[in-house]
């Protein structure tokens, strides 16, 4: 037995003990282990590693809910937890949509964890680190190395059980040539799959194409968006549109069984494709959840109470937060051309034949078919202006250039943009999928996002950056 499940059992005996053979009781114990390394102007300036344990309870007594979390994993407060949780569970109203703890049910065990990751050393992350500096040649650096090691066990007074072990490494890093940004960044379920000097290549190419850009009036414009700015549309798509609270709510774009968006897109939530804990807040096992098939929305988001409001089960999105933001998809896959569910997606490392503003063939093969419109790095800042329709309003960033007969010619300012997510990828709007997707780190523990390079008919720009 684990330590982690030693934990959580314990937790469930005192709950019997105390509140009775009638209390229903699920308990989430994780501990995790993640590491950092910062650099800016070209040095190393910050190493930190944390180490941590958390136990989640959540106790289901005379009709009454309550949760309660805590660090302190000896009995005393262990003790001090439960007793927290039976005091608040008094105090709460009734629950009659109490939806039942989840049935003991086979998990999977997930993907292998790579040791090397999970305990990487500093020097490890170092040396990523100085090979993107030194690829940089001369330029500014600045980013950070990171990997992360998570272990957790689940048990509940139903009989269920579940552990699970997960890894991640990730890097992400501009250069700087004058006032000119390039970016690179990879996720990978291995720190030895992170090339620090491929990234530092590409970042560097791009900060020194992205030099003296011109300023072009805002309006539609045909786009190439790159992987990392393609991580953005999965982020709000899955946060707003996906979540199965605020589609009940009416609150997200989502018509399951419609074809909302271009046939060329297909999307899933596949957390078991990568090193991800198996299991969720509530001991749910995780799987492939299809969320837009050939263009056709799919299915939503929930955990079991959600679920059991909509007349179904849980996905295996139970979260903390879930029962006031609703349950989110984390780990969103668009697929690359020619790549249909249950299928691999090519590999996508950075490639190593650099030429600027175009750093990799999949991205060039669709700005090859540009006649006139924009190539976008990365989209920065972005926040909701109208969650039903999914009205985005950000900033593009690190790079954006003007391309011509499928060639970039200019560097251009920043622009400000207004974009509906849902209607840019809608039928007839997406013009061409790159064929080799690429790990975009999310920005929530243990999130991810994969995407190829993306070629849409029309992105709204409203204005300058300042604007």
């Amino acid at each position: 037995m684990s330590a982690e499940l030693e934990i959580a059992a314990g937790v469930v005996d005192l709950v019997r003990r105390t509140a009775g053979p009638g209390a229903e009781a699920e308990v989430l114990v994780t501990r995790s282990d993640l590491a950092l390394t910062r650099f800016a102007n070209s040095f190393i300036h910050q190493n930190v590693s944390e180490t941590g344990v958390s136990v989640h309870l959540r106790l289901h007594v005379d009709g009454r809910t309550a949760t309660g979390s805590g660090s302190r994993v000896e009995a005393d407060g262990l003790a001090a937890l439960v007793e927290r949780a039976r005091a608040a569970a008094r105090l709460a109203p009734p629950d009659p949509a109490w939806p039942g703890l989840t049935a003991p049910v086979p998990v999977p065990s997930g993907p292998a964890v790579d040791e090397a990751t999970a305990f990487a050393s500093p020097d490890e992350r170092a040396e990523r680190v100085r090979a993107f500096v030194d690829a940089v040649d001369g330029l500014e650096a600045a980013g950070y190395c990171r990997t992360a090691y998570r272990s957790g066990a689940f048990a509940s007074s139903a009989g269920h059980t579940a552990v699970g072990r997960a890894a991640e490494a990730a890097m992400d890093g501009i250069a700087r040539a004058g006032g000119a940004d390039g970016v690179a960044r990879l996720g990978a379920d291995r720190l030895a799959d992170l090339d620090g000097a491929a990234l530092g290549a590409r970042a560097a190419a791009k900060a020194r194409a992205a030099a003296d850009p011109v300023e072009l009036p805002p309006g539609h414009y045909e786009v190439v968006l790159e992987p990392a700015a393609v991580a953005d549309l999965l982020q709000n798509l899955a946060w707003y549109g996906f979540n199965g609270k605020r589609y009940a709510e009416r609150q997200s774009f989502a018509e399951p069984g419609t074809a909302q968006f271009d046939p060329a897109v297909t999307l899933v939530d596949d957390p078991l494709h990568t090193s991800t804990l198996p299991f969720d807040l509530e001991g749910t096992p995780r799987r492939a959840l299809p969320l837009v098939e050939g263009g056709t929305t799919g299915s939503l988001a929930y955990d079991r109470r959600g679920g059991a409001e909509a007349g179904t089960l849980s996905t295996g999105h139970g979260m903390p937060g879930s029962a006031t933001f609703g349950p989110i998809p984390h780990n969103i896959r668009l697929l690359a051309a020619g790549v249909h569910a249950g299928v691999e997606s090519a590999a996508g490392p950075v490639s190593a034949g650099v030429t600027g503003a175009v750093g990799d063939p999949d991205t060039a093969a669709l700005v090859a078919g540009m006649r006139r419109g924009l190539l976008v790095s990365d989209f920065w800042y972005t926040r909701v202006l109208d969650p039903k329709q999914l009205v985005v309003t950000g900033l593009t960033r690190n790079g954006v250039w003007l391309v011509e007969d499928g060639v970039p010619t200019r560097a251009v300012r920043d622009f400000r943009f207004t974009e509906s997510y849902p209607r840019a990828l809608g039928p007839g709007r997406v013009l061409g999928l790159g064929r080799a997707a690429v790990r975009q780190p999310g920005r929530v523990d243990g999130s991810w996002y994969e995407a190829p390079a993306l070629r849409l008919s029309s992105w709204h720009f409203t204005g300058g950056a300042s604007g």
